[in-house]
């Protein structure tokens, strides 16, 4: 992002007066190198402008100056960078990254004190927590496969107060299902709210489009599969097969969707339209220029053909989310707020797709919360490709066959070794692996050999 404006000059001279040695990377040169996160916000500030209109909706909806609305910009993208090379480094003791104030300061926390250099030299805010993030994912894990009706409604690691936080309506039957299901109880956080969550079937995330007879729904983003062009939504949007545009004109079928469990699903759109790379925001449009997963605490908007363009921040990755039908997880938590008619539409961070609006709780009047449906799994699910740019339908990279030893929903520890699309492959944190989270897609996962 090239800028000329006093406040992209103070980043700069911040920049040249955060250089600091690198830790464990490298031999240290004469000259001390610049921090890890310098580098990755000097490449950031490097590209291209985001359009006006969005700094002007980061502004409006964050209540942020334009220079500092730049400025975060810029910041989140090397944040995003930054993050996967930094829980590398940490290894066991990684218990989170996030940004945090008007212009996204990056914080990275451990379990282990000695490391705070390390972090401190990688160029970002060190805080020490008791419970590191395997920890607190184990917890959730708890939650996640425990039994019976469920007094809790949202469920995720927050990682600035490193704990599980929970969502409850009563919260003495909630510690009674937290005590149940084996989670450590010194590790969740019980919060009593007024949130209302359900799956907003009348939504929008970029253009309205009409599901049978009359149900509307919103794109979330235009892909393609081989030479057939389509979008992406939600799947609780999937009442009926056939599929109008917004201007009521036939657009095409549903191919496949999922929910609850999930909440996606695609259509695969007739020869009278073409996929473009872009969302709507009013009279203009932003361009879609990949789909890099925002780190927790980024500014983040969302498009709706009920309430239109709206921002707030991501608040949570990996939540679980409990509808009337039925539990959705890995979704996003949000601040966006939403309402019926925005279903499926896109939730976009800067110029990288983020994913599709699956439900929430609140209005944009009072503020509510929104949940996404990351648009990577979906993308991986289907094997869609994203189109980006603002053009037509792009030629999907091409990419070695899966092939290999690597497998969906299968325990890897740290340290296992896999093969995939003809690489190999070390494990650089335990998890249980799915559909999304192959190999060369998940480098906070897995580090190539």
């Amino acid at each position: 992002m090239l800028r000329s404006n006093a406040a992209l000059a103070g980043v700069a001279l911040t920049l040249a007066l955060a250089a600091i040695p690198t830790v464990a990377l490298a031999a240290r040169s004469a000259a001390q190198p610049e921090s890890l996160y310098a580098q990755a916000q000097a490449r950031a500030a490097a590209d291209p402008e985001p359009p006006a209109s969005l700094v002007d909706s980061l502004t409006r909806d964050l209540g942020i100056t334009g220079e500092q609305a730049s400025a975060r910009l810029v910041n989140e993208a090397a944040a995003a960078t930054v993050e996967p090379q930094v829980r590398t480094l940490l290894g066991d003791s990684f218990a989170g990254a996030w940004v945090t104030g008007a212009t996204s300061a990056l914080v990275v926390a451990t379990t282990d004190p000695a490391q705070v250099p390390a972090i401190t030299a990688a160029g970002a805010e060190a805080r020490v927590v008791p419970h590191s993030l395997a920890a607190l994912d184990a917890a959730k894990a708890r939650l996640d496969s425990a039994k019976g009706a469920r007094p809790i409604f949202a469920w995720f690691v927050d990682l600035p107060s490193n704990s599980v936080v929970a969502l409850t309506r009563d919260a003495a039957k909630a510690q009674r299902y937290v005590d149940a299901s084996g989670a450590d109880r010194a590790l969740v956080r019980l919060l009593v709210s007024t949130e209302r969550p359900r799956a907003l079937y009348d939504i929008r995330g970029g253009d309205a489009y009409y599901i049978g007879s009359g149900t509307r729904c919103s794109v979330g983003f235009s892909i393609t599969r081989g030479t057939t062009n389509g979008f992406v939504s939600a799947g609780h949007c999937a009442v009926s097969s056939n599929v109008s545009g917004s201007n009521r004109v036939a657009l095409g079928t549903f191919q496949g969707s999922s929910f609850p469990g999930n909440d996606y699903s695609w259509v695969a759109a007739n020869s009278q339209w073409i996929a473009r790379g872009v969302v709507v925001q009013g009279g203009s449009t932003v361009p879609v220029a990949g789909s890099t997963v925002a780190v927790v605490g980024s500014s983040v908007c969302r498009s709706g053909s009920t309430t239109g363009w709206h921002c707030g921040t991501v608040q949570q990755l990996n939540t679980s989310v409990t509808y009337q039908e039925g539990t959705v997880s890995e979704v996003t938590r949000t601040s966006v707020c939403a309402e019926p008619g925005d279903s499926g539409g896109s939730f976009i961070s800067g110029s990288q797709a983020q994913g599709v609006t699956s439900g929430g709780s609140g209005n944009c009047s009072s503020g509510g919360t929104t949940y996404f449906q990351p648009v990577n799994e979906i993308l991986q699910t289907y094997g869609l490709t994203l189109v980006t740019n603002g053009g037509g339908p792009t030629t999907p990279p091409s990419s070695p066959p899966p092939g290999g030893t690597w497998a969906a929903n299968t325990a890897y520890a740290t340290g296992a070794q896999v093969t995939y699309g003809g690489a190999t492959y070390r494990c650089i944190q335990g998890h249980t692996s799915q559909v999304g989270w192959e190999p060369p897609n998940v480098p906070a996962l897995w580090q190539r050999l």
